[in-house]
């Protein structure tokens, strides 16, 4: 073995190469559940850019076109602790723009019903 490569006789150096792919799969997979309702939430505002759902950055700037908030929000959700806030002020006004009470923003607080409210929205 070279100095600095990976042994892969080593357990410990393959668990870490396939413990990282997974954590990236994980990642993907989120970033999907979220991208497909809000591709739909832009369809059904007729936002005129709904594939910016799957781009990041650009998802941000669709969520505030749905929300009906300026462009310039998005600099907040750059700011730490501002951007809870914020988040929760936008999903209020998507709520409002998908025909749902604008108190369900704040649900996104809530771990496990974060990932269930967009489709709610989308498709509910």
């Amino acid at each position: 073995m070279r100095p600095g490569g990976i042994n892969l006789n080593d357990p410990s150096a393959a668990g870490s190469i396939f413990g990282g792919s997974f954590l990236v799969l994980i990642g993907v997979i989120t970033y999907v559940v979220f991208c497909v309702p809000l591709y739909v939430m832009g369809q059904k505002t007729d936002s005129q850019h709904s594939w910016f759902a799957f781009v990041p950055i650009l998802n941000i700037a669709l969520l505030l076109e749905i929300a009906g908030k300026d462009l310039w929000w998005i600099l907040l959700f750059f700011v730490p602790c501002v951007n809870v806030v914020v988040a929760v002020i936008v999903w209020m006004g998507v709520a409002e723009a998908m025909d749902k009470p604008g108190w369900l923003g704040i649900l996104m607080l809530v771990p496990v019903v974060n990932w269930i409210l967009p489709y709610y929205l989308a498709f509910g």
